[in-house]
């Protein structure tokens, strides 16, 4: 015959710990810190990549009344309304140039859109 033991009986009885403040050095400051921090810098950087680049720029921007403004039509395009503005100059620099100024992402535009025509002589 075998007998079962309670193991229970035969640990010794552990103190129990008493409870401590958490302590936080020097360097958990600093991590602590950097990991706030990295949400606004992550957010600023994704803004000026994504358009809030024009406002960091250098370019004081056109002059006023160096351009006109234009409301496109059903089937024109950039190139159509290149050639229109500026006949004597290339369409290829009146497109980059209307492109530049409205910063477009694309040289494909919408009918109604309004865009700014830089002036040419």
């Amino acid at each position: 015959m075998s007998t079962i033991r309670s193991t229970a009986a035969q640990a010794p009885a552990r103190a129990i710990a008493p409870a401590t403040r958490l302590r936080l050095t020097r360097r958990g400051r600093r991590v602590l810190a950097s990991l706030a921090a990295a949400p606004v810098a992550a957010g600023l950087a994704l803004a000026i990549v994504n358009g809030g680049g024009a406002l960091a720029s250098r370019d004081a921007g056109a002059p006023a009344g160096t351009f006109d403004t234009v409301t496109v039509m059903p089937g024109e395009s950039l190139w159509s309304i290149a050639e229109d503005v500026a006949p004597t100059a290339d369409p290829r620099d009146v497109v980059d140039a209307i492109v530049a100024l409205n910063q477009l992402p694309s040289s494909s535009v919408a009918a109604g859109e309004r865009l700014s025509i830089p002036v040419f002589d």
